[in-house]
């Protein structure tokens, strides 16, 4: 007994050492940005918001509801130009604003922990006393995206999925904002005829080149439905391709995150878009479920294609493009134009993963650039800004799902990533 728990230590020990090498090798690389032990707001509505009062004791969302700090539970952020958009979808009764900002531009010498602003404003974010449908309010958003033309892009689910009273308030829409003026280019309201409900649509990518702008598409993944869902900007049209590469795979459905085990079933969820070929102007399309460690792509010329997608005809233009390995269950993931490496959350082993593109889809060409057990606890988000770096929520989801957060610590954190520095001694360097 005492000679396996000699060996059993000895290893322990070997693992930690090796963990933090990791860390060692890439805190320079990766910065701490922002953590929050709970989320707050403003203390007072903008202007604009009508006789509404806010403040942290006896707070309000609207005529209906009271703000609940515990259950704003950040899942996306997006950065650009000194904001960071940080979306909180309505999963219980609480929430003031889905979709919210913070400005960047103090860091480090401002506040780590600094309050949260709806955007564009409280009452485009404020629920009606009845729940009734208002296509100029945005009840739910999971995560969204800025493209080169300086404008967001992101999914009003439409729905509030409280535990008890889970309920489609309108159609979801998909929404696109002008950063530089902060006003609305337009809203898509997505068709019955695509999707029923929007609990599924929790990621988009933008396909978009600068001075092409009205040419954009999004691609928009139903982990739901396991769909993808295609809207073409120029001709302000949606189609939809569903294919078995998007479901899950049961055989990956186990996770252990956090000390807690559990199973899900979450279909598609993250796309990503590889280098664009200059001559056909396509570009790879790599995505994943996250019930999956499987990696999968197409191109842009097949989700383009409208009628392509009506036909049903395509069951040859996805493919499988191999596997992670175990344990490497994905949330979002990234391709970087400069390195040609994508970039991934690891959300079983609470690390940032890393895969240089012209090498094998093999376990063995995949490497770890980050990795940390008490502050990088279910990364559920990683994108780009316009400069190039990678912007990475942790959020301890799982705890919170199953468990209670110790508000006594920071459970949010927000990281900082530069792609070139991150890739240093790994697999992925190139």
């Amino acid at each position: 007994m005492c000679f396996h728990t000699t060996i059993i230590m000895k290893e322990i020990s070997l693992l930690f050492i090796a963990i933090t090498i990791i860390k060692l090798a890439c805190c320079e690389n990766i910065v701490e940005i922002f953590h929050w032990k709970q989320l707050s707001h403003q203390k007072h509505f903008l202007e604009d918001a009508g006789d509404i009062t806010f403040d942290e004791e006896n707070s309000t969302t609207g005529p209906n509801e009271s703000f609940v700090s515990y259950v704003n539970i950040p899942m996306g952020i997006t950065h650009h130009k000194g904001r960071l958009f940080i979306t909180i979808p309505r999963r219980n009764p609480g929430v003031p604003a889905t979709l919210n900002v913070v400005d960047v531009s103090g860091f480090p010498n401002g506040d780590m922990s600094p309050s949260l602003k709806a955007y564009p404003d409280y009452i485009t974010n404020q629920l009606h006393t009845d729940y009734h449908a208002d296509p100029k309010r945005i009840v739910s958003v999971y995560r969204s995206k800025v493209d080169v033309c300086d404008r967001l892009w992101f999914v009003d689910t439409g729905r509030l999925e409280y535990a008890n009273n889970s309920m489609q308030i309108q159609r979801p829409h998909l929404w696109i904002i002008d950063l530089l003026q902060d006003r609305k280019v337009r809203t898509f309201e997505i068709p019955e005829s695509i999707v029923q409900f929007g609990d599924g649509m929790a990621s988009l990518a933008v396909d978009v080149e600068a001075g092409s702008c009205d040419k954009a598409f999004a691609y928009i993944p139903d982990l739901v439905q396991a769909a993808i869902y295609v809207y073409s900007f120029e001709t302000d049209r949606m189609w939809a391709f569903k294919h078995p590469s998007f479901q899950q795979n049961p055989d990956r459905a186990n996770f252990h995150v956090a000390g807690f085990r559990f199973v899900w079933d979450d279909g598609i969820f993250s796309i990503a878009l590889g280098k664009r070929d200059m001559l056909t102007h396509s570009r790879p399309v790599y995505y994943h479920p996250m019930v999956s460690t499987t990696e999968f792509t197409t191109n842009s010329e097949t989700l383009q294609n409208e009628s392509l997608a009506n036909s049903g005809d395509y069951e040859s233009f996805f493919q499988a493009l191999g596997d992670r390995g175990p344990n490497t269950q994905s949330t979002m993931h990234y391709y970087d134009p400069e390195t040609e490496v994508i970039f991934y959350s690891q959300v079983n082993r609470n690390s940032i993963g890393c895969w240089y593109t012209r090498n094998n889809f093999t376990a063995e060409e995949h490497d770890i650039v980050y990795l940390d057990h008490q502050h990088l606890v279910y990364p559920g988000d990683l994108n780009a800004d316009v400069d190039g770096n990678i912007w990475i929520l942790a959020n301890n989801l799982p705890t919170w799902l199953y468990s209670k957060l110790d508000e006594n610590k920071y459970n949010f954190h927000v990281w900082r990533m530069n792609p070139r520095e991150a890739i240093v001694g790994t697999k992925c360097q190139n």
